[in-house]
């Protein structure tokens, strides 16, 4: 791990929620792996490490400097790897938006593959997976099915509050008058997507944005997200894994970068 051969390398993105690896090649990516980050992550990471051989590692999320300080890797922030990630994934991207278990941010992309402005969402739960997960909990429904479930409602409820705590004792209130728990859903994702939409509408106003992380998964939240700032919005395949992608190819680009 100490060094790289220059043909492949690995990207271990730490987030709040879920850990994710990466291991690129010049043909893109060769493997992958993602787990609960849980109150250990340094356990499967280093099991994993085996396999890493003399490649190039580069770690980035909340958890990159844990990483260092036990394994041999460079660290990068989750902004630097999410705009390498964003731009190899689509080339013509002008932004990208990621949300994750516990912050949302919006990134200006520049031609060269770096990034410009950019806007996080890191102090309060509203707008964030984690926030989405204790509402569909609330609601009886699983974090799989609780997008699907709220693109089925006819309209969105009316949700006073965004802040989890007081949101989740609202809901409680409106399920106990009998409101639609679908639209109770729905008003939910719709919230969260013009929170995010108002970062995103400050740093671009024209061109495709790359939408990533583990809650671009979530149907409602990409059309809400298009509803509010147009067509261009791209989801792609396997979001989850962008930044995880964007520090290995850091790592193959420039052996041990750190920020």
């Amino acid at each position: 791990m100490h060094g790289n051969n220059g043909t492949s390398a690995v990207g271990i993105d730490i987030g709040s929620r879920m850990t994710k690896i990466v291991r690129v090649s010049g043909n893109g990516i060769t493997d992958s792996e993602i787990f609960e980050t849980g109150h250990d992550p340094l356990d499967l990471i280093q099991k994993t490490a085996s396999s890493f051989g003399d490649e190039a590692v580069v770690a980035t999320g909340y958890g990159r400097r844990l990483v260092r300080a036990h394994l041999p890797c460079s660290v990068v922030t989750e902004i630097r790897a999410c705009a390498r990630g964003a731009r190899y994934i689509d080339p013509d991207c002008v932004a990208v938006i990621d949300i994750g278990g516990q912050d949302s941010k919006a990134i200006e992309l520049k031609g060269d593959g770096g990034f410009g402005r950019f806007e996080m969402n890191d102090r309060c739960a509203a707008g964030t997976g984690r926030f989405l997960e204790v509402m569909a909990g609330t609601l009886g429904y699983t974090i799989d099915t609780f997008g699907s479930e709220a693109l089925l409602a006819d309209s969105p409820a009316t949700i006073n509050s965004m802040c989890t705590v007081f949101a989740e004792s609202e809901i409680i209130s409106m399920l106990a008058r009998g409101e639609d728990r679908r639209r109770i859903a729905l008003s939910l994702h719709v919230a969260v997507a013009r929170r995010v939409a108002a970062m995103a509408s400050r740093l671009y106003s024209s061109g495709r944005a790359l939408f990533v992380g583990g809650v671009a998964n979530n149907p409602c939240i990409g059309a809400s997200l298009i509803e509010e700032l147009g067509n261009g919005i791209i989801v792609p395949e396997r979001p989850e894994l962008t930044v995880a992608l964007g520090a290995a190819l850091i790592g193959l680009d420039n052996g041990h970068p750190d920020d």
